[in-house]
């Protein structure tokens, strides 16, 4: 991992909305490089940190001297190298039934895109991988022996492409593709990019990718039923979303837990 800082988005946003005071527990769903766990223990609460990449947890024991709540005793930094829906389980482990706080930044980290050799992005060539916890199904497992209908079903659920089928078409005639920019190059081809548009057309597809291979969008309605679980009476959750897919999921939650969805009937689904 970068030891270059790393500071996450609406760090100020998400501690006035926590609102961490000494001795609380707080979540930390997605640690990353620990912006917001830095913040939530320098306000004095005990931090449960989670995250399934390995690379995240070994920086901090590569850096205790960053993190010395880790050794006290008792200890304020607990590190869970999980998956964020799994924290009901793993706090019941640690004799946690509830907590003050759970925060969550959704999606791929800033140092995840950084690294050609983990395979998120095409800005630097890489291999084709894209897994979060860097074990299990990779990006070039999808890619190279999806059936061409399962791969434009994800292009467009995941990645919103509406030419999904014909950048589908495309990846399978080009396999074997092994790397970002050999992908990136196949999908440019088959949407017609034009060099200095603002936007690379294979944004969408290399987004979708990544989140049907983690199940991102599977482990964030999980995560968030964990948490309500896990959140004490008048317990506060924040969640940064960063695109609409994440967005839906999270206001979806927030109407059916609060109780302000709308359903005239038991009968008919649930109207957002």
């Amino acid at each position: 991992m970068s030891e270059a800082p790393h500071i996450p988005v609406l760090l100020d946003e998400v501690e006035a909305a926590l609102l961490p005071l000494e001795g609380q527990v707080v979540v930390d769903a997605t640690f990353g490089a620990g912006g917001y766990t830095r913040r939530l223990l320098d306000a004095g609460a005990t931090v449960h940190a989670f995250d399934r990449d390995p690379d995240a947890i070994a920086a901090v024991h590569a850096n205790p001297e960053r993190w010395p709540e880790l050794s006290s005793v008792p200890p304020r930094l607990v590190l869970h190298p999980r998956r964020f829906s799994e924290m009901v389980d793993a706090l019941h482990d640690a004799g946690i039934e509830t907590v003050d706080g759970i925060v969550a930044d959704i999606g791929v980290s800033s140092m995840q895109l950084d690294q050609a050799e983990r395979g998120f992005a095409f800005a630097s060539d890489g291999p084709l991988d894209m897994r979060m916890s860097q074990d299990g199904y990779s990006a070039a497992d999808f890619v190279n022996e999806g059936e061409e209908s399962a791969i434009a079903d994800v292009l467009y659920l995941y990645g919103e492409e509406r030419q999904s089928r014909r950048v589908a078409r495309a990846i399978v005639a080009a396999r074997p593709i092994t790397t970002t920019g050999e992908l990136a190059r196949v999908i440019r081809k088959a949407l017609g990019h034009r060099p200095g548009a603002p936007k690379d057309p294979a944004t969408r597809s290399f987004q979708a990718i990544r989140i049907h291979v983690n199940g991102e969008l599977d482990e964030l309605e999980a995560a968030l039923a964990a948490a309500e679980a896990l959140l004490r009476e008048g317990g506060r959750l924040a969640v940064v979303t960063f695109h609409s897919l994440e967005d839906r999921i999270v206001k979806r939650f927030l109407k059916e837990a609060s109780g302000r969805a709308r359903s005239p009937s038991r009968h008919l689904p649930l109207v957002d």
